[in-house]
């Protein structure tokens, strides 16, 4: 399985792509930022975000995408561009066929370190580690984009087993609502009337 970890941010967007399967020794194929200006005009930093994402999809081919969920912060600003590039990274997926799986940072921090509460500093450690690197990507968002890889190939059996157990479910579910449906269609032309007298 290879997978292209995406850390979204409209100033350095981290990527990262890992291979392999879980269980077995994983191997980096590739880490590093998409940058954009700042001062830039917001438009133009989406388009420089979709480019170079598109180059990391063009170069590494990668069967699945992670983006790390976006979640709540006090500075709204901050959120607002880190939403804005990772809808970039899921168009950009999508257009391609491409699955993308959403995980929040404590999913991705549990799954690498085995806390949640992990800082940037022990997650760059324990990636450094499981890829067998000579020392931590640099910035910290290319490790995280890395970890995002990491925790996707870790928690894809299980969430493909959720998934085929919740595609067989859906036929019972369907049929369930079906007779709800019917029942409700059957009392609503026939109520029970009250006070009816003999």
């Amino acid at each position: 399985m290879r997978v292209l970890g995406v850390d979204p941010g409209l100033t350095r967007c981290g990527v990262g792509v890992v291979e392999g399967v879980a269980g077995r020794p994983l191997a980096m194929r590739g880490v590093g930022v998409v940058r954009t200006p700042a001062g830039a005009e917001l438009g133009l930093r989406l388009v420089a975000v979709e480019q170079g994402i598109e180059q990391w999809l063009d170069e590494y081919e990668p069967e699945y995408v992670a983006v790390e969920r976006v979640f709540s912060q006090h500075n709204v600003r901050t959120v607002m561009g880190t939403a804005q590039a990772s809808a970039v990274a899921m168009l950009c997926a999508a257009r391609r066929g491409i699955p993308v799986a959403l995980h929040t940072p404590s999913e991705v921090k549990a799954a690498v370190t085995g806390s949640g509460r992990a800082d940037k500093a022990q997650v760059g450690a324990m990636v450094t580690r499981l890829l067998r690197l000579s020392e931590p990507p640099r910035p910290a968002d290319a490790a995280d984009a890395l970890a995002l890889a990491i925790c996707h190939i870790w928690r894809a059996p299980a969430q493909n087993r959720l998934q085929q157990a919740a595609a067989q479910n859906r036929p019972q579910q369907a049929l369930a609502q079906n007779r709800l449906q019917r029942a409700a269609a059957a009392h609503a032309q026939n109520p029970a009337s009250k006070g009816r007298t003999a």
